[in-house]
């Protein structure tokens, strides 16, 4: 495999055609659920008259992540024997299929198979996209684009909700019609991305692993375990804040599309520091830095201060997950053996979107427990124990690093 092109971070790495191209594809993955939560009312009175309308209706928000979690390690594999620039490509001509279908398809249950559909196109272009930034880049160039990779995902998803709630106004059809987009990309993505070789599965003198971390598998176990617990702790923002907001006596519509677009546009502008903070802090470091961002967001919204304290809340939560998620792509790539990139990108993809899967049945039964606001108080000591954990690790590592150098 060709070794990766150094570019200089932040100030360049924008420039690169081929970071352009995966930047354009990272907004895609962001918008396969949520895009068409404004026109589920719609849909329900169109199809008014069939049994099963309020369970079909809600389940075409999360059957793209119910498929992602089952297919996204197969798809990773698959890239790793096949390669990834066509998997890409296939995955985004899918995407843009399976996502407008609901435009003309005639049925609910029709669109619910299209959006199952529609979540294997988002683990072949997630776990692709991944793997391709680490072939194409390393250091601090990797590290700057995996955290414009957070902002291009809430930048594309704060334009891409807030273009199908208007969209939704006019049909409840018209937002499939956001998904056909992508077409503008594949020219993109296929002029500007060269398939890297294929790493041998055997080299000669080599170990079947070379190329990554001793123990990257262990290691990759603890971080999909870490991955998805950030991940189902962090959604109890878009799954319970709407709830909360209404138990408290706010306009809950209003206020919720208010605090998650405060959430997703802090942590779009986040992302954008993320490689310099990287480059400075390491890796724990900066998880110290986010998970405490997120702690001190989740108890400001549990604490029932007020309005301008639970807005404060969001927007540290939008910030600390901005500046933690992208390192779980750094750590993942820099251990894994390059020809196993595409199948540990799979098992991080369906960590997260399992973490969303199973956010709502564990969130339920604490909020019967001890309420919404026992709920994000717990969510902020978990978060604040995480990120002292964190802090401690960076010390130690630190200290080792000052040892080496006496």
């Amino acid at each position: 495999m060709k070794s990766p092109v150094e570019i200089p971070p932040a100030q360049a790495i924008w420039r690169d055609r081929r970071a352009q191209a995966l930047l354009l594809a990272a907004t895609l993955t962001i918008m396969a659920n949520a895009t068409i939560s404004p026109a589920l009312p719609g849909l329900a009175r169109e199809f008014a008259d069939h049994p099963q309308v309020d369970l079909l209706t809600r389940l075409l928000v999360p059957a793209p992540s119910l498929a992602v979690v089952f297919v996204a390690p197969l798809v990773g594999i698959l890239s790793d024997r096949i390669g990834r620039c066509g998997l890409l490509v296939w995955g985004i001509a899918l995407f843009v299929l399976a996502g407008s279908a609901g435009l003309l398809l005639p049925s609910l249950e029709s669109m619910l198979v299209s959006r199952l559909v529609l979540g294997i196109a988002v683990a072949a272009i997630m776990t692709t996209q991944t793997a391709l930034i680490g072939d194409y880049f390393s250091g601090a160039a990797r590290a700057a684009l995996t955290g414009l990779q957070t902002s291009a995902r809430n930048f594309g998803g704060f334009f891409f909700i807030s273009s199908a709630g208007v969209l939704a106004a006019l049909s409840p059809r018209l937002p499939f019609a956001i998904y056909a987009l992508p077409l503008l990309v594949l020219p993109i993505v296929l002029q500007s991305l060269p398939c890297p070789a294929q790493q041998p599965t055997t080299q000669e003198g080599d170990a079947p692993e070379a190329g990554g971390h001793p123990q990257w598998r262990l290691i990759l176990t603890g971080l999909l375990l870490l991955q998805m617990v950030t991940n189902m702790t962090f959604f109890v923002m878009p799954t319970q804040i709407p709830f909360y907001l209404d138990a408290l006596g706010h306009d809950s519509a209003v206020m919720t599309g208010t605090v998650l677009g405060l959430l997703t546009l802090a942590g779009g502008l986040a992302a954008l520091v993320y490689g310099r903070l990287a480059a400075r802090l390491g890796v724990t470091g900066i998880w110290a830095l986010g998970y405490g961002a997120m702690a001190l967001g989740m108890v400001a919204i549990g604490a029932e201060a007020g309005l301008p304290l639970l807005l404060a809340g969001a927007v540290c939560i939008g910030i600390g997950f901005a500046w933690v998620l992208p390192a779980f792509v750094t750590v993942m790539l820099a251990i894994a053996p390059a020809r196993r990139r595409g199948g540990a990108g799979g098992l991080l993809t369906t960590a997260i979107f399992l973490g969303q899967v199973l956010s709502p049945f564990l969130s339920l039964p604490i909020i019967a427990a001890i309420g919404f606001d026992g709920l994000y108080l717990g969510a902020g000591a978990l978060l604040a124990t995480i990120s002292a954990l964190a802090l401690i690790a960076n010390a130690l590592q630190r200290r080792r690093i000052r040892g080496h150098a006496a």
